[in-house]
C-alpha cells in the first residue's frame, strides 16, 4: 500500500491512497483525514485503507491523477523525528573532516539525534537559507520509517513489527555551523534545519524483496543540478538495521504513533574496505557532499566540490528493478531567503 498527503489547505493536508505506479490516487475520506489520524488507530484504519487501495489498484475505484508536486511530506509535522547514523562509514568520514577520531563504541551502539519535527518541507519545497557558502548547505539522502505506538524497552527483534511505513529523506545539514554547535557539547540545533520527505510512504510488504532484514535494499539515487552524485545501496554496509534503531530510541521512553526514525546518510564502502569512490570513477558515489569533500581531502590534500549554492537543485529517488520510482522524488532548489 502506498500513501501520500496532498496540500489541500491546513497544516496536515489530506491523506490519499496512491497506485503502485504513482499515476493515480484516491482520498481516504471516511477512514482518516490525515496520516497521523490513521496512525493513531492503525489497527482499525489499516485494513480499511488496504481495502480501498486494492480497489484503486484494480481500477474499481475512480481515481484522480496523482501529482507529486501537490504533495506535502507524508507527515507534514510529526510528534517526533529521531535520526540515527546507521552507516558508520559515513560517521567515520565526516568525523575525519573535523579531525575527530571514531570511538570504538560507534560500531556497537547507534548514534541518534532528535531533530525538529514541527515543520517538515514538502518534497518539492525549496530549501530557503539566508546564507549559502558560509553555512555550508548540504543534502543527506536517507531512508526513514514511521512506527505505530512502541513500548519502552522494546527488543530489536520485536521493534521490527512496529514499522508501518517506509519513505526517503533529505536531511538538510549546515556543515559550516555543525563544528561550533558540537563543540558546545549539547548537539545539533541550528545546523539541522527542516528536513524533506518523499512524496509517498510505502508499507514494507509493498516493497517486496527490497525490504529484508529490517532494512531497505536498492540504490538510493541522488543528483545535483541533473548530474548523478550517488547511488549507494541502502541495504549494503548498514551497521544497524531499523529494529536496532527503534529499540535504541525506545530504550528509556515509549514512542508515540507517528514517530519517524531515520537511517542516517546512506554510505557504501569500496570493495577493498576504503571510503568509497565517486560515480565518475565507477563507484557508488555519495549521499552527501561532505563525504565527497572528505574523500577529496584524504586523496588530494583538500576538497574541490563546493557545498550547495543558491540556485542549485537536488534530487533524491529510488527505483525498482523495472526502473519505476518507488517513493516518488524529492526535488528541491536552494533559494535565498
Amino acid at each position: 500500500m502506498k500513501l501520500a498527503t496532498l496540500d489541500a489547505g491546513g497544516r496536515d493536508g489530506q491523506l490519499v491512497l496512491v497506485s503502485s505506479d504513482l499515476t493515480r490516487c484516491a482520498p481516504a475520506d471516511g477512514i482518516a483525514g490525515t496520516l497521523q489520524q490513521a496512525l493513531d488507530d492503525w489497527k482499525a484504519t489499516e485494513p480499511r485503507l488496504r481495502a480501498r487501495w486494492a480497489q484503486l489498484e484494480k481500477r474499481e475505484l475512480p481515481g484522480l491523477p496523482f501529482d507529486e508536486a501537490r504533495c506535502l511530506s507524508p507527515l507534514p509535522r510529526a510528534y517526533q523525528w529521531a535520526d540515527g547514523s546507521a552507516y558508520v562509514n559515513h560517521v567515520e568520514l565526516v568525523r575525519k573532516a573535523r579531525g575527530a577520531e571514531l570511538p570504538p563504541s560507534f560500531w556497537t551502539e547507534p548514534l541518534m539525534y532528535q531533530g525538529g519535527s514541527d515543520s517538515f518541507l514538502g518534497p518539492r519545497a525549496p530549501i530557503v537559507m539566508a546564507l549559502d557558502e558560509p553555512w555550508g548547505i548540504d543534502f543527506e539522502a536517507e531512508v526513514a520509517v514511521i512506527v505505530d505506538d512502541v513500548p519502552m524497552g522494546v527488543s530489536a527483534e520485536s521493534a521490527r513489527w512496529h514499522v508501518k511505513l517506509v519513505m526517503l529523506v533529505n536531511d538538510v545539514s549546515l556543515r559550516g555551523l555543525i563544528p561550533g554547535e558540537l563543540a558546545k557539547g549539547f548537539g545539533f540545533f541550528q545546523s539541522k534545519p527542516s528536513s524533506a520527505f518523499s512524496p509517498v510512504a510505502v508499507t514494507p510488504d509493498a516493497l517486496g524483496d527490497a525490504w529484508a532484514g529490517d532494512m531497505l535494499h536498492g540504490p538510493l539515487l541522488s543528483s545535483v543540478n541533473g548530474k548523478p552524485f550517488g547511488r549507494p545501496d541502502a541495504g549494503t554496509d548498514m551497521t544497524f538495521d531499523f529494529g536496532r534503531l527503534i529499540a535504541h530510541a525506545a530504550m528509556t521512553r515509549p514512542l508515540a504513533a507517528g514517530t519517524i526514525i531515520g537511517s542516517g546518510t546512506v554510505s557504501n564502502l569500496d570493495p577493498d574496505g576504503g571510503p568509497g569512490r565517486p560515480i565518475a570513477e565507477g563507484g557508488a558515489g555519495y549521499s552527501c557532499i561532505a563525504e565527497q569533500r572528505t574523500v577529496e581531502t584524504i586523496r588530494d590534500g583538500g576538497p574541490r566540490t563546493p557545498f550547495l549554492r543558491f540556485g542549485d537543485r537536488v534530487r533524491i529517488e529510488m527505483r525498482d528493478g523495472a526502473g519505476r520510482s518507488i517513493f516518488g522524488a524529492i526535488e528541491q532548489t536552494v533559494r535565498k531567503g
